[in-house]
């Protein structure tokens, strides 16, 4: 009894230095490695050396399925109305210490449903697609990032997925979409083949087998993560004003709209507080019956009351054109041209 524990004794210590001089990773030992503890035993009898006693102990280190799926970045993704193929970026993550495939599933949250960011999804993106990363350079690229589930990768690895999706072009400002990336863990398998479901085991431990353990969140082989889409959208608001400059018969005192007097139309474009800033602003107004355009007479960029500008557009048959610089959220400008009443 006594050598017994003593044998025992040998072998745990010698199996406690090996382990200790395995590196530390976050996956471990691999799974399917054998870890052979080998012990020797020396004695006397009678003051003379006897024949060394040895034993042997194997066993294979079984599979721990463990991973993670995060937003890339901390913040929301800021989309425009009517834009497309707008990217949302997950990193998943295998601390399992296996090499796995991942099956990915992208979700459209319900309307009313908390986003990732503090806020609350109000509309739907179309055309919800979800791809991996295949060249590994960060960023979707079309065409070569069409693979739609992770492939082979290996223990203690990240990689990057990406939800892509359009925004409706009548979606509000501050509208926002939320959606969910979930991960699947599944045999490695074929290469840019995807691998089979994995099956956990929960009977007694095969030693001399690979057994396999659901250690993520859950112990469900599954893990989620949200991330959203925000609109930033302009919000324009025009409106039109006249007002008569002269007449021939009082001049500028007190001039009534009589034929011959000169009209003079106020367009103001402004862009709500809060929102994005508006480009490329183009104002179109094609001429009222009864009246003339007056020559050299359309001023662009001007104040929320029309005035000051500088004079620019064009007049073509009958078509008024006056580009206005950016209009950022909060800001007005307009454009102002005179017609004759015929």
């Amino acid at each position: 009894m006594t050598n017994h524990v003593r044998l025992l004794a040998s072998a745990s210590a010698l199996a406690v230095v090996a382990l200790g001089a395995t590196p530390a990773l976050a996956a471990g030992t691999a799974s399917g490695t054998t870890i052979t503890n080998n012990v020797s035993v020396d004695f006397k009898v009678g003051g003379i050396s006897q024949t060394t006693s040895t034993a042997s102990n194997t066993f294979k280190v079984d599979r721990k399925i463990i991973f993670t799926v995060a937003e890339d970045g901390s913040s929301t993704t800021s989309v425009t109305p009517g834009s497309t193929a707008q990217v949302t970026t997950f990193v998943v993550t295998n601390t399992s210490n296996a090499t796995l495939d991942f099956s990915l599933a992208a979700a459209q949250l319900s309307s009313g449903a908390s986003g990732a960011h503090s806020n609350t999804d109000s509309y739907d993106v179309t055309n919800l697609a979800v791809y991996a990363d295949v060249n590994g350079n960060g960023s979707y690229d079309p065409g070569t990032d069409t693979r739609t589930f992770v492939d082979e990768l290996a223990a203690d690895s990240s990689v990057r997925v990406f939800i892509v999706g359009d925004t409706p072009l009548a979606t509000a400002n501050g509208s926002v979409a939320a959606v969910r990336l979930t991960a699947v863990g599944r045999e490695s398998g074929s290469a840019g083949t995807l691998g089979a479901a994995i099956t956990e085991d929960t009977g007694a431990n095969q030693q001399n087998a690979v057994d396999t353990v659901f250690a993520d969140t859950g112990r469900d082989n599954s893990e989620s993560a949200l991330d959203d889409y925000t609109v930033s959208a302009a919000t324009l608001s025009v409106t039109k004003t006249s007002a008569v400059i002269s007449d021939p018969v009082n001049n500028t005192t007190n001039p009534k709209m009589i034929p011959g007097a000169v009209v003079e139309y106020c367009i103001t474009v402004a862009n709500a507080s809060g929102a994005a800033t508006a480009t490329n602003v183009t104002v179109t107004d094609s001429l009222p019956a009864n009246t003339t355009y007056v020559n050299s007479s359309i001023y662009v960029d001007g104040d929320a009351s029309c005035a000051n500008g500088s004079l620019g557009g064009s007049q073509s048959g009958g078509v008024v054109t006056a580009p206005l610089s950016d209009i950022a959220g909060g800001a007005t400008r307009s454009a102002r041209f005179r017609v004759t009443v015929n």
